[in-house]
């Protein structure tokens, strides 16, 4: 059986590849682009280094600086209306998830009618302008992915939208952009890249392109994010993670990723729990309930992160488990209830999220496919 495997069609990886955006720019043709980022980055000199660049060679941008952690449809609407007052042909994300899917939805509604709702998922995105993507944290990789989540603004749904136009047209992945990020921030979204990792290689969707991929960045990320987490300023565990992360994103995006990102969509949606934080709190029980109905995948999971070279699978997938338990100790990852969510709001929303998390499709690619009764047990499970 066939794959499709769908990749930027330039990437710059390394340091100082955020130089090459003019050299992108001319490549493919472009020359009004909409620098879309939030104000950390701006505040930390990260858009300067762009528009500087842009600025030494006479190219007109417009900078959109408002984007919002987990984007929102009037986050998204709020960049829409700068690009058309600019009338850009490209939007340059800088940033972590939230502003590259921001740019991905503005430049999906730039050039198709109606509103962001009417692109989620399973509706599937052909079209948008040209979004260049410059990654600033080790985690989301979608610069390499067709994906975007937003979140309706009037309904609370946070929406998975997918297609080809979701696409960027290039990715620069320049690892020295990650060198400020806090503990917690790498902690979350190194977790994140090794969720999107083991879910590509276990989805009833892998491929053989996609299971090289996911297991490479499974074992970089198993052995380097402590590293990362306790000696920020190592740059060789920064730039290891950040190569990670991109392939995380290129395995997930061409493989589909499964339970645990259906079930991380709600808990952020109804308490505004950061997407690779909530990710973590969720992979040690989930991958506990599904090992079982693919041993012999998760097994080999483990014994790419080096956890144990046993030959025997159910030792091996036991010992996976107990490790990513450990490894959400070591890197503390809060419970819902010690990250403070309110109790009475957690287990009165189950239900709900239960259902949404279904309704998202990515359950369906889980080896073991759940019931909203299982979802609604695992949700207890992970309270505590």
């Amino acid at each position: 059986m066939s794959a499709t495997i769908q990749m930027p069609r330039i990437m710059k990886i390394g340091g100082g590849a955020i130089t090459h955006l003019p050299d992108v720019l001319v490549e493919l043709g472009l020359h009004r682009p909409l620098i879309v980022t939030d104000e950390f980055m701006t505040s930390q000199g990260y858009a300067a280094r762009l528009t500087d660049l842009l600025s030494e060679l006479d190219i007109d941008f417009e900078v959109f600086s408002d984007c919002v952690p987990d984007p929102t449809t009037d986050s998204v609407a709020a960049a829409l209306t700068t690009l058309k007052q600019f009338d850009a042909d490209c939007l340059v994300a800088l940033g972590g998830g939230s502003s590259i899917d921001t740019a991905k939805a503005a430049s999906v509604l730039a050039v198709n009618p109606g509103k962001m709702r009417d692109y989620k998922a399973p509706n599937n995105i052909v079209n948008g302008l040209p979004v260049i993507a410059i990654p600033t944290t080790a985690g989301t990789g979608s610069e390499a992915t067709s994906v975007a989540v937003i979140t309706d603004t009037e309904t609370q749904e946070k929406m998975m939208c997918k297609g080809l136009g979701l696409l960027p047209v290039a990715a620069l992945v320049d690892f020295e952009l990650t060198m400020t990020m806090p503990y917690r921030l790498t902690a979350d979204t190194g977790i994140d890249s090794l969720c999107h990792a083991l879910e590509a290689y276990v989805s009833r969707r892998a491929n053989r392109f996609t299971d090289a991929i996911a297991l490479a960045a499974m074992e970089t990320i198993y052995k380097t994010l402590p590293t990362a987490c306790g000696q920020p300023d190592n740059s060789e565990a920064r730039e290891a993670m950040m190569l990670a992360a991109t392939q995380g994103g290129i395995a997930f995006s061409n493989a589909s990723v499964t339970l645990i990102h259906g079930m991380s969509r709600p808990i952020g949606a109804h308490f505004h729990v950061p997407h690779g934080l909530s990710n973590a709190m969720l992979l040690p029980e989930v991958t506990a309930f599904s090992v079982q109905d693919a041993k012999g995948r998760y097994a080999q999971c483990c014994r790419a992160m080096g956890i144990t070279d046993s030959g025997d699978d159910q030792y091996a997938v036991d010992a996976l488990v107990e490790a990513l338990h450990k490894l959400n100790s070591d890197l503390s990852v809060p419970s819902p209830k010690l990250y403070g969510i309110d109790e009475k709001q957690w287990f009165g929303n189950i239900t709900l999220m239960a259902k949404q998390a279904i309704e998202s499709g990515s359950p369906a690619n889980n080896p073991r496919i759940p019931s909203e009764e299982d979802i609604v047990e695992l949700y207890h499970r992970v309270w505590q």
